[in-house]
């Protein structure tokens, strides 16, 4: 389960414009006519990407009360939280794998 999200996110933000969405979104909830300014795309590339995002479960959106028009994107941390538990999986491998080849070396040198 865990692994598929992980590699859900990693397909979804194979794409730079998806990339910089998430990083803006990381900043602060944004408007979609705000996010295709920052990102210089049109309204329909833009939505096209939000719509990808939102189905990967990476941001959510949210009406605006006063105009059911606007919509208020947000990122969403559990996606993130995945990925980053996974990458301590990979850290703590190499840091074992590192400290196994340390602890040879220094056997070899001083025999």
């Amino acid at each position: 389960m865990v692994n598929d999200q992980v590699d859900r996110f990693f397909e979804v933000l194979a794409d730079p414009t998806r990339r910089r969405v998430v990083q803006l979104l990381g900043e602060g909830p944004r408007r979609a006519g705000h996010l295709a300014e920052a990102t210089g795309s049109s309204s329909p590339a833009m939505s096209r990407h939000l719509r990808i995002l939102l189905a990967a479960g990476l941001i959510t959106d949210e009406r605006v009360p006063d105009d059911a028009r606007v919509r208020i994107f947000r990122l969403r941390p559990e996606p993130v939280v995945a990925v980053q538990a996974w990458l301590d999986q990979v850290q703590a491998h190499w840091q074992e794998q590192l400290g196994a080849f340390k602890k040879h070396v220094e056997q070899r040198e001083s025999s």
